[in-house]
């Protein structure tokens, strides 16, 4: 089973004080490609050389051979310099409903451009593809997942 969620209205109130809770659209995808079109819940200004962390508002359930790839939309890289700090950003299974965030997913953007670019509140600007992987046949997992963005190290 895989779905997106609205994080809880507790957690969104604590995360985005200036979003507005009905209004969060969960991901979809526009046209028959891969990528579920992520929509920005708040303004965001990025100056040159700046970076932010991007609340979402949206958590995901997916199957335990799964993760979620993050990917800044292509046209923000090609025209205009804004990158994903980490480039691809992975969201396990196991981030869904976690203790600390309670799954909420966050993205860092840089502007490396040199202009102010500006992300409106309803503007897809990430976009997130399922994607299966394996595992070696000796695979042991010893340790639960709390925490967010760098919380395994």
């Amino acid at each position: 089973m895989r779905r997106f969620e609205k994080i809880d209205r507790d957690l969104f109130e604590r995360d985005i004080p200036s979003g507005n809770y009905e209004e969060l659209l969960l991901p979809r995808r526009s046209t028959n490609s891969a990528g579920y079109d992520f929509v920005s819940v708040i303004d965001v200004t990025l100056n040159p050389g700046e970076r932010k962390i991007i609340p979402t508002g949206i958590k995901v359930k997916m199957n335990d051979t799964e993760f979620l790839a993050l990917y800044v939309r292509s046209s923000y890289g090609f025209k205009n310099n804004v990158r994903m700090c980490n480039q691809v950003g992975i969201i396990d299974a196991d981030y869904y409903g976690n203790s600390e965030n309670g799954g909420h997913i966050f993205v860092c953007l840089q502007n490396e451009g040199d202009k102010t670019f500006e992300i409106k509140k309803g503007d897809r600007f990430i976009q997130g593809i399922f994607t299966p992987f394996l595992l070696t046949d000796e695979d042991e997992v010893s340790e639960e997942r709390t925490g967010g963005i760098g919380s395994t190290d």
